[in-house]
């Protein structure tokens, strides 16, 4: 049974003051958000118009019969918490299962409360950015061994509709020697085929991995969700110049307040995107700004310009061409799915702050964010390492392998060598301090200099505690290997874990039983930062 514990989300390097702070429930941050993130949010919003239909496309999409109840929960008026990720290679990195599994837990609480709801996993299948997604990083003892799709498509098309072709058969084949055979890697190679898309891929993964647990997966990129958020795309047109003064004016508010904002803002950028009609690339689309024979001003895709009234009628008869930025994406989720409560990581919390301005103009309020889990998953000879040389996690975090080498080697140079280094260091110190105390007595500037050749004189002394250090690392080549693999573990190239490892070498060798794991420790609500011992 993996056992856990808790650290305060400051012990996790590379977050943003915006996030910490959310996190702390500071006032400076939370009054960008519009809620206190209470459990209000376990009262679902009134069900839209559209419910029936948009239960019956979630029903279409979702086939497996583990999630029978959840659809009929949604049919019965359940209310939504909804996460989601942008489709990825292989089931992307570690933190994707790790909102799912917060989304689970979430609806699980509100469903005891006697307020049911269901979790819903959304496909970010319309972004663009294939070079974001084409990858994943496995690890492999001591190395982490980087697998690529590299057919790119010729244009932007959205991620989540790349076909894949016959070139993921060899990567499916290294999946294979470095997770061995499991069911997470029977789930790989039965979703990763040749003709399927990355959205199909992916989703077809985490339903199997959260098959349990009654997970729902929906890819809204398609004509017949777009046509049910088509109110929040058109006020996007409509009011273009109205959200992007409310965007600008917020992006002030943040900086002024000491944060920072997630997107930039440019004078011509708008929230929307354009699929062209002929080769499907994705094209940002951009305001003009008004002239005399253009009072209303245009609209600029690519080298295409439009009026409004032309996109709002592409909008009418094709709606799928027309796709929300990262900013208005979570405005356009939550009309379809009226949402309780979303799941975000660091980004997305960032991104809402910013967000908030559209939910406030489009649906009259902001949904609840709460932060997903995070966690740092300990392999049992993680541990045993970690207990061997009596580290934690957080020394980790905080030393790259270099460093961690030297600390190793010089925890292990011999007592009578640790005394001896000890007892010079502390000498030197001692009578130095002595010594600077009469030349700062004699005149200030020759103070000044005698703490100049002092500080020369305690580099050295550094200098004969690293040479001791790397001459045990020559006699204990284990140090470095052991120093290597603990960073490559928790702290792989200097960021977490769950940012760059991928999440289908857990399940692989760890089943999908830690799925469940994850939900229960998920259900915990550790403020911070989770230490998971497999």
């Amino acid at each position: 049974m993996p056992t856990a514990d808790c650290f305060p989300i400051t012990a996790t390097p590379g977050l943003s003051r915006l996030f910490l702070d959310y996190c702390a429930g500071a006032d400076s941050a939370r009054r960008f958000y519009g809620h206190d993130g209470g459990l209000d949010w376990q009262i679902r919003p009134p069900l839209p118009a559209h419910w029936q239909q948009l239960t019956a496309l979630l029903t279409a999409q979702n086939p497996l019969s583990s999630v029978v109840a959840a659809l009929e929960s949604l049919r019965q008026g359940a209310g939504v918490v909804v996460t989601g990720q942008q489709v990825g290679l292989f089931g992307g990195p570690l933190f994707t299962p790790f909102k799912a599994a917060t989304a689970i837990a979430r609806a699980r609480q509100a469903t005891a409360a006697g307020r049911p709801h269901a979790a819903i996993f959304w496909l970010a299948s319309e972004d663009h950015d294939f070079a974001e997604i084409n990858h994943v990083t496995f690890p492999a003892r001591r190395e982490l061994r980087k697998l690529v799709y590299a057919a790119t498509p010729e244009t932007a098309l959205p991620v989540g509709s790349v076909v894949l072709d016959e070139s993921i058969t060899p990567l499916i084949d290294q999946a294979w020697e470095l997770l061995g055979s499991s069911d997470a890697m029977d789930a790989l190679a039965e979703s990763y085929k040749p003709g399927r898309t990355f959205a199909q891929a992916f989703g077809d993964f985490y339903g199997k991995v959260f098959e349990s647990q009654g997970l729902l997966v929906v890819d809204a990129s398609g004509r017949d969700f777009h046509r049910l958020g088509a109110p929040v795309l058109r006020a996007a047109l409509e009011r273009a110049d109205e959200f992007h003064s409310a965007l600008v004016e917020r992006n002030g508010e943040l900086e002024g307040a000491g944060y920072h904002a997630q997107v930039a803002v440019a004078p011509q950028s708008s929230l929307l995107f354009l699929l062209d009609a002929s080769n499907h690339a994705r094209m940002a689309l951009k305001r003009q700004p008004p002239s005399p024979s253009e009072p209303l001003g245009l609209w600029q895709a690519g080298r295409q310009k439009y009026s409004t009234d032309d996109l709002v009628g592409i909008l009418d008869t094709e709606p799928e061409r027309i796709s929300p930025s990262a900013l208005l994406r979570p405005v356009f989720q939550d009309l379809l799915l009226s949402t309780s409560l979303t799941i975000g990581g660091p980004a997305e919390v960032a991104y809402f702050a910013q967000s908030a301005v559209l939910f406030e103009r489009i649906l009259g309020g902001t949904t609840p964010l709460q932060p997903r889990l995070s966690a740092t998953l300990i392999e049992p000879a993680i541990g045993e390492l970690l207990r061997k040389h009596e580290l934690t996690p957080e020394r980790v975090f905080s030393e790259t392998w270099e460093s961690l080498a030297q600390l190793l080697a010089a925890r292990a140079v011999p007592i009578d060598g640790k005394r001896k280094l000890a007892n010079a260091g502390n000498a030197l110190d001692q009578e130095l301090e002595v010594l600077l105390n009469w030349m700062r007595s004699l005149d200030a500037g020759l103070g000044r200099s005698a703490e100049t050749a002092a500080s020369k004189m305690r580099y050295q002394m550094n200098r004969l505690r690293r040479l001791s250090a790397n001459f045990q690392l020559q006699r204990e080549a284990s140090l470095a290997r052991h120093a290597e693999t603990l960073s490559q573990a928790l702290y792989p190239g200097g960021g977490l874990q769950e940012r760059l490892h991928g999440a289908a070498y857990y399940f692989a060798r760890h089943g999908f039983e830690l799925a469940e794991d994850l939900v229960d420790r998920a259900a915990k609500l550790c403020p911070g930062h989770t230490i998971l011992s497999l």
